[in-house]
């Protein structure tokens, strides 16, 4: 009985080679994958970097926002009261002469 098969050896040495191709390939791109999602890590922990420094900087202006608020609140009270009180004061001296 005659068969069209290759003998055994020569198909080690196919099974060998198709192994060897195959390792090859899933290495190449198992290398690309771990290049390209490290790339996209960096850009990632760049970007939240970049929000925490964002953020710090709006949180410092708010910050100094709320510890001027009390002083420049004073200075408006200071303004309208320094108004209200030479208003009186021209009222009493008008009425004094009436």
């Amino acid at each position: 009985m005659s068969s069209n098969f290759p003998p055994p050896a020569e198909y080690d040495v196919a099974a060998e080679k198709s192994e060897t191709s195959i390792n090859t390939l899933i290495e190449r791109r198992h290398d690309q994958r771990a290049r390209e999602e490290g790339s996209e890590r960096r850009a990632e922990e760049r970007w939240q970097e970049s929000v925490r420094r964002h953020e710090e900087k709006l949180r410092a202006g708010r910050l100094e926002q709320w510890r001027a608020y009390p002083a420049e609140q004073a200075e408006r009270h200071r303004t309208t009261l320094k108004a209200l009180i030479a208003h009186h004061e021209a009222e009493a001296e008008r009425l004094k002469g009436a």
